[in-house]
């Protein structure tokens, strides 16, 4: 597996849809964005989108693994990517939103990130389709930080 930067203008659009439902979102951020995508020769297997923020903060602002390849590690490889790659871009923050149940939680958590916020109804109020996992609907998002 191989991951490398791409334009903006290049990030598989359909794969980040995966994890961000909202194409309005994903191309209000997109070209403020650096967009890496994960491959394995011309397999797509993943991206992740990166947004510097100013004053040594940067932002996850996306992360997806192809549905048929999740729980094979990528994701946590795209991670370990996206954290190393904002360390050297001299951040001394990286942050993200993310729901507040569910894998997507736990799978942060895992790599040291902690919960710092509480932004109640976000997803109500973003989205104009509710979003649900396992039965439940996303209300509230959880802002998360990794201190470097």
């Amino acid at each position: 597996m191989e991951i490398q930067p791409v334009p903006s203008t290049q990030a598989p659009l359909e794969l980040l849809l995966e994890a961000d439902p909202s194409p309005d979102s994903l191309r209000g951020y997109l070209p403020r964005s650096r967009c890496y995508v994960a491959r394995d020769g011309d397999e797509l297997l993943g991206a992740y989108v990166l947004q510097p923020r100013g004053d040594g903060i940067v932002e996850l602002m996306s992360i997806a693994v192809a549905s048929t390849l999740q729980g094979q590690g990528i994701g946590s490889a795209l991670l370990r990517h996206a954290i190393a790659t904002a360390a050297e871009s001299d951040a001394r923050r990286l942050e993200l939103g993310t729901g507040t149940f569910g894998y997507q939680l736990a799978f942060y958590q895992r790599a040291g990130f902690r919960v710092v916020a509480v932004e109640r109804d976000y997803f109500l109020t973003h989205y104009a389709e509710p979003i649900y996992e396992d039965g439940i609907q996303h209300k509230d998002r959880l802002r998360l930080t990794l201190d470097y």
